[in-house]
């Protein structure tokens, strides 16, 4: 039985992102959001994520968002374990960004179009704007499917 991982979050950028490149040229960006829930004892209580976005969005990202920003973030969690220095079990569960956008509630933006330089999703052999783990190397990109016109779409 299959689960859908969607989680969509607004909160404020806790640091300014960081764009990294693969050996493979994919971009990557890292950066964290905190989200504030207000209790009934009038304190805060504060969640803390780490956002890992990919490809074109990264180097949006990395354009556009700086700390303290307040952003809407849509993907999927997704949670790493490893062990420390010290031998200990550590984990965290971070979002793995669809998408990213300012949150227009308290703040107005501009937007400007980038270029578009084809391929969507799919290029390169990637599935869902993330890459796959069999490999970090670009692939060509599949050729366009023949369709039969004959045929209903669904």
């Amino acid at each position: 039985m299959g689960f859908d991982n969607t989680v969509t979050v607004v909160g404020n950028v806790t640091r300014d992102p960081e764009l990294r490149f693969t050996q493979g040229q994919m971009a990557i960006a890292t950066f964290g959001v905190a989200w504030n829930k207000k209790r009934q004892d009038a304190e805060d209580e504060v969640s803390f994520f780490d956002v890992t976005c990919f490809r074109q969005l990264a180097e949006n990202v990395a354009e556009s968002i700086t700390k303290g920003t307040r952003v809407v973030i849509y993907g999927t969690l997704q949670q790493r374990s490893w062990e420390n220095n010290e031998g200990q079990r550590r984990s965290k569960v971070e979002i793995l960004a669809d998408d990213v956008a300012p949150s227009l509630k308290w703040a107005s933006a501009q937007v400007s179009r980038n270029e578009y330089k084809g391929g969507g999703a799919q290029q390169g052999g990637q599935q869902g704007g993330r890459p796959r783990s069999d490999s970090s190397q670009p692939q060509a990109a599949s050729p366009t499917p023949a369709y039969n016109l004959d045929e209903e779409p669904f």
